[in-house]
């Protein structure tokens, strides 16, 4: 790392000083006072080196099965779906995505939307089975043919709406009157639709078992653009009508249409985001970006390029204006063009899952490795560096002011560098964490004496921090110094002279500390000793 010149003095000993400290690097290739390790470390400081802000514990959920967090903090717990904390309904118990449109909050797989108006939960499909007769009517108050399906005491005001898509089914005496449909007009028992809609004999047709539906794909993926709900599954991408997460079957020929396109390329979809005002689709090797502002002129594009690792849908997220997910080369970044990966300062560390979120400036992501061991770490975009947390496993992030995270032993935490604390939040513990600097060389592939250490840093209140040292990468670490002055100083750290071809230096500390600069002494040896 970038520091002061290193200083020779007449008795041959050597200073070499590292003020500028970068952040994760667990490489091989890990240089002086380069970190190859750490634990709960940020780069809110950088370039000094310090300890992340500890969290707060807003509550624990029994079942974590999601979180989303949008004009307030919704998550589901078991089977009650909750907003700031107060149940609003029920929901099948397993895992969710969701995605916000206007009013509504859309939640999957179950197929229903909370309406932040009512504040209750409703079904985005609806259906009415039933005795009901296709037979002529009425449209705009003019006589009409074969338009209307009525059902006494079906009130269809109450199950569909003025425009809705529906699916007829069960027609069993002319068959061809099962089809998809617009409704055109709702008139108490009696649902219109344009004239001549229908076949049907004189006086028209009562079937007994006609399925009036209205439906949503099946969709894997979801997210919002440009007003529609947009999803996809297998090959198919899918959007609803314009301002209408409801309706996915319109075809009228009209700005505000539903969409549907195949791609037809190998492979399922393996997640979707809504990025730079576009609909992007992903694969693991393709990504595709719909253009245009209505269906008549909606454009797929694709480019075969890394895209998202399957399984990895909730590893998007946009930091720094830049949109990042985990691929099966890593983590990689997106602007628009093509992905480039910033796993370099992973080494040959593979990732196998990741879930993701983000403050605005830093990517927050909390991957599994191939040893099934969990990790959070977090790229600063402004300073383009990884820093590493802890082993938390997390199921889902949100932002609302805040960034939140549920975890998957149902911790509901929110980050430490909170604009507003909650009433009874709990602030966790403090914090331990430590940094382990790759090999120092110095600059010199002799043998070596290391005489001395000076460590200029900042201690806050009950915090401690000690400084151990390994030689060669044998034996044991040795515990330089333990210091807990609370306030900024230098520290002269003495240590037994060892010849060494190279060491590493480790910082373990409790509480709130930060480190300005790390000098060493040393003396030059030969080759060998």
């Amino acid at each position: 790392m970038a520091g002061l010149p290193d200083m020779v003095y007449s008795d041959g000993i050597r200073k070499y000083q590292t003020t500028v400290f970068g952040g994760y690097n667990h490489t091989l290739a890990a240089g002086d006072g380069e970190i190859y390790d750490m634990q709960n470390m940020s780069s809110e400081f950088a370039p000094l080196l310090s300890p992340r802000r500890r969290r707060y514990l807003l509550r624990t959920l029994t079942k974590p099965n999601g979180l989303y967090a949008r004009d307030g903090l919704f998550w589901v717990d078991g089977t009650g779906f909750y907003k700031d904390g107060e149940k609003k309904g029920d929901v099948a118990d397993n895992r969710k995505l969701f995605a916000g449109i206007g009013k509504y909050v859309i939640i999957m797989p179950d197929k229903v939307a909370y309406d932040r108006d009512s504040q209750t939960i409703v079904p985005m499909e609806k259906s009415w089975t039933g005795s009901a007769k296709i037979q002529d009517g009425t449209y705009s108050g003019e006589d009409a043919k074969a338009n209307t399906i009525y059902a006494a005491g079906a009130n269809w005001a109450s199950i569909f709406n003025k425009g809705d898509a529906v699916e007829i089914s069960g027609a069993t005496i002319h068959p061809e009157n099962n089809k998809t449909i617009i409704i055109r007009e709702i008139d108490g028992d009696n649902l219109r639709f344009y004239e001549n809609s229908f076949v049907i004999g004189d006086g028209g047709d009562q079937e007994t078992a006609l399925t009036v539906a209205r439906k949503m794909p099946d969709m894997d993926f979801i997210c919002e653009n440009e007003n529609r709900l947009w999803g996809c599954k297998g090959d198919t991408i899918y959007a609803s009508k314009l301002g209408d997460p409801f309706n996915w079957n319109v075809f009228d020929g009209v700005a505000t249409d539903s969409y549907a396109v195949e791609v037809g390329s190998a492979g399922d979809f393996t997640g979707c985001v809504s990025y730079l005002g576009y609909p992007c689709f992903f694969k693991d090797q393709a990504i595709y970006k719909v253009y245009g502002d209505k269906p008549s002129n909606f454009q797929v594009m694709s480019s075969a390029s890394l895209g998202a690792a399957p399984g990895n849908e909730r590893s998007f997220a946009i930091a720094g204006e830049i949109l990042f997910c985990l691929s099966r080369v890593g983590i990689v970044s997106y602007s628009g063009g093509v992905p480039q990966s910033i796993a370099a300062p992973f080494g040959t560390q593979r990732f196998t899952a990741a879930v993701a979120g983000s403050d605005g400036v830093n990517y927050f992501v909390s991957m599994q490795d191939m040893d099934k061991t969990w990790g959070l770490y977090v790229f600063d975009t402004g300073k383009n560096m990884w820093e590493k947390e802890d082993q938390l496993q997390v199921l889902d992030f949100g932002w609302d002011t805040e960034l939140y995270f549920l975890a998957a032993d149902g911790k509901l935490w929110m980050n430490g560098n909170a604009r507003t604390v909650p009433d009874g939040a709990q602030l966790e513990p403090d914090v331990e964490s430590f940094v382990e600097f790759g090999d120092f060389v110095e600059g010199n592939p002799n043998m070596k004496g290391t005489s001395k250490l000076q460590i200029r840093m900042e201690l806050g209140e009950g915090a401690s921090v000690t400084i151990s040292m390994l030689f060669d990468s044998v034996g044991q670490w040795e515990d330089v110094a333990t210091l807990t002055t609370a306030k900024k100083r230098s520290y002269y750290l003495p240590i037994i002279p060892r010849r060494s071809d190279h060491f590493r230096i480790k910082v373990t500390g409790t509480g709130d500390w930060k480190i300005y600069s790390i000098v060493r002494e040393n003396y030059s040896g030969s080759e060998l000793m």
